[in-house]
């Protein structure tokens, strides 16, 4: 099609007196991933005079048995779809980017939202963005990283998670969000617990929120390990987020905090043998194990980390995180995306690396900015990372005033914390729409937007 009619076409329509701009969402995880959990509340908050919202699904609904037992009866996907104004069920299309986008153009979207990315490989619309079925083309949330496509016009991030320096490393310009530039609904689902201040007194055998990570010990069984450890660390990622160099300056923290210990997830199972394998040779490698791993040794260290079993259902991982984390050591250089949320909300104070250049690695970095939490960012590589989790396993005083300043950004809600609010995302994210739309009205190209805050 010619892009000047096309152009014409859409002036002419957004001068009708109840033009709303048409805002579609392309994704194939509109079930229970990740993705969904942290963002199917934000749908309840876009103003309906201004923006009509399409919904194009390329994956599955879960299975009834999956929702009723392990979702405990909720669908995000049927919240969202009574949200939005079409929710349109396109699985026939996953093979046919072709048919995929004649089905957008002929419904006349203005602003095309990709939520895969690169992202979940022979479930995403794959061919559909390049075909331009739509004038203004956006990559969020889901995948971090540029697309390295001319057809993508934009990208969702914030200033501390893609600085301005990188911006001539993209093919798409930055629409800066204030505060963090994806949406969080822990605060909006009530399925989700606050965190608390105080501790519920310990149950044997346990249950879920109750007891304090360190009368917890990750579920550890008696005689492994610290009887009362000192601190307990934690990282509920998957392996596959995890490294050789990340997991030597997990050993190096445990090593400086005498009768600390390491949570991890059995996620997945099959890798436990190797994630044990890996902590022994690193720990027998001559004087540079003995450096690493201090007196603990191999067997000493190995029994100072420990695995909890994988849990399917979303709406305990923020109380678990609780139950068994004093303190959360990120992953570099892919940070925790979803599993950091739950612990932020949680109460869980976040270490992390601050020395890199992907999206993927300075999630969290942006988010302790916003939470006040600055310090725990290590701007200058694995050593600060180490520097900061030691002092954090010794300093009691600095870990409960870290911890308190967190819980009662969760506990905010007159106003709410600028990091937790939806409503408020949701309108900012809509002026950055608003501006990109207009742009393309006006005949002018895309270039970097910083979202104003919204009142």
């Amino acid at each position: 099609y010619d892009q000047d009619d096309e152009r014409a076409r859409f002036v002419f329509e957004s001068a009708e007196r109840d033009f709303r701009i048409k805002v579609g969402f392309v994704a194939s995880g509109f079930n229970s991933k990740a993705v969904l959990y942290l963002s199917h509340d934000m749908f309840r908050f876009y103003d309906p005079d201004r923006f009509e919202l399409h919904v194009f699904s390329t994956g599955d609904p879960d299975n009834p048995n999956f929702i009723r037992y392990a979702m405990r009866g909720v669908d995000w996907r049927e919240r969202v779809r009574t949200n939005v104004d079409r929710f349109h069920d396109v699985r026939r299309y996953r093979n046919d980017h072709v048919g995929l986008a004649r089905y957008v153009y002929d419904l006349g979207v203005h602003v095309l939202i990709e939520w895969d990315g690169y992202a979940r490989q022979g479930e995403r619309a794959q061919g559909l963005f390049a075909l331009r079925p739509a004038p203004v083309q956006i990559l969020h949330q889901e995948f971090l990283g540029t697309s390295g496509a001319q057809y993508v016009d934009y990208i969702v991030t914030d200033e501390i998670t893609s600085p301005r320096r990188l911006e001539g490393l993209y093919t798409e310009k930055f629409m800066y969000m204030p505060n963090h530039f994806f949406s969080k609904g822990h605060a909006m689902q009530r399925e989700v617990k606050l965190p608390t201040h105080e501790y519920l007194p310990a149950k044997k055998p346990y249950e879920l929120g109750t007891g304090t990570p360190r009368e917890n010990r990750c579920l550890a069984d008696p005689g492994i390990g610290p009887e009362r450890p000192s601190f307990v660390y934690c990282n509920f990622n998957k392996f596959l987020k995890n490294n050789p160099d990340t997991m030597r300056s997990w050993l190096r923290i445990l090593r400086d905090v005498p009768d600390s210990i390491l949570c991890l997830l059995e996620n997945p199972l099959e890798g436990v043998p190797n994630l044990r394998r890996f902590v022994n040779d690193a720990c027998s490698d001559g004087a540079r194990g003995r450096q690493l791993c201090g007196a603990s040794g191999a067997a000493g260290m190995n029994a100072r980390i420990h695995l909890l079993p994988w849990q399917a259902n979303p709406f305990d991982h923020q109380t678990r995180s609780q139950d068994f984390c004093d303190a959360m050591l990120d992953s570099h250089p892919y940070n925790g995306h979803t599993v950091a949320q739950d612990a932020l909300y949680g109460g869980v104070p976040i270490v992390t690396r601050s020395d890199g250049d992907d999206m993927s690695s300075r999630v969290t970095t942006s988010a302790n900015a916003v939470l006040g939490l600055r310090d725990l960012n290590a701007h200058d590589g694995s050593e600060r990372y180490e520097e900061i989790g030691a002092e954090l396993g010794l300093n009691s005083t600095m870990h409960g005033t870290l911890r308190r300043g967190l819980i009662e950004s969760c506990l905010d809600r007159d106003p709410m914390h600028p990091y937790w609010d939806v409503p408020r995302y949701v309108r900012n994210f809509q002026r950055g729409l608003t501006e990109a739309w207009e742009r393309y009205l006006s005949g002018k190209p895309p270039v970097h937007i910083r979202v104003k805050e919204a009142e």
